[in-house]
């Protein structure tokens, strides 16, 4: 009696995925970077600011902080003793943090594109096309990092 294949479960797509497109720079940070492990990270910017306080509410997101493309989104501290602040490098308004990456900083290193994001930031839709300018689709990142670790194995 011939059985029939089981057939794969279906992949649900991500909230992430189904209504937002992901963009990347194909840079690397320093805290990427193999070697640097870290301690811990804050969104106290400074005395009086500290984005962990931005609460985002309604339809037309009232109460979210605005950020400019300098803006200070976190700090980073690693267990060497180097200190990063991460930049918005986008202006718009701040949507939310990534608490997660307070209690495990870790996922910030190893699963920088899906749990262990910053934070989310909305642009103004007038301005989103010139943002993306410049930056890959998931796709094409994938191809720029394949032929990175290629060119790196191949130079060892």
């Amino acid at each position: 009696m011939a059985t029939e294949p089981e057939a794969a479960e279906p992949v649900v797509p991500s909230l992430v995925d189904r209504y937002f497109t992901r963009w990347y720079k194909p840079e690397s940070h320093p805290v990427l970077q193999s070697g640097k492990t870290i301690k811990s990270i804050s969104y106290q910017i400074s005395t009086n600011c500290s984005r962990l306080q931005n609460k985002v509410s309604g339809k037309f997101k009232r109460g979210a902080q605005f950020l400019t493309e300098l803006a200070p989104l976190c700090k980073i501290y690693c267990s060497d003793g180097e200190e990063y602040t991460v930049s918005s490098c986008v202006r718009g308004r701040l949507m939310e943090v990534n608490e997660n990456i307070l209690h495990k900083p870790s996922i910030l290193q190893e699963k920088p594109s899906t749990e262990g994001y910053i934070a989310v930031v909305l642009p103004k839709f007038e301005e989103s096309k010139s943002i993306t300018e410049g930056l890959l689709t998931q796709k094409q990142y994938e191809e720029v990092m394949v032929k990175r670790i290629n060119a790196t194995t191949a130079t060892s």
